[in-house]
């Protein structure tokens, strides 16, 4: 059931959110607002998950490029 003003592609990005929201609690045990994290801590995730995005964007624009 999509939200209102939701078209179907923001509705599957909330979809998987919710699916990656249960994989992380069954894996750490903890929420993202109950992880007992500090701000350095976080920042350092969130750099992590860009140059893993980074990587995954280089690794399609060489496909794309073959």
């Amino acid at each position: 059931m999509r939200g209102l003003d939701m078209s179907r592609i923001e509705d599957e990005v909330c979809k998987k959110i919710q699916g990656r929201a249960a994989v992380g609690k069954d894996k750490y045990g903890v929420t993202m607002e109950t992880a007992p994290l500090s701000k350095l801590e976080w920042l350092r995730h969130a750099q992590e998950e860009a140059m893993d995005l980074a990587v995954y964007l280089q690794k399609l624009i060489e496909l794309e490029e073959e």
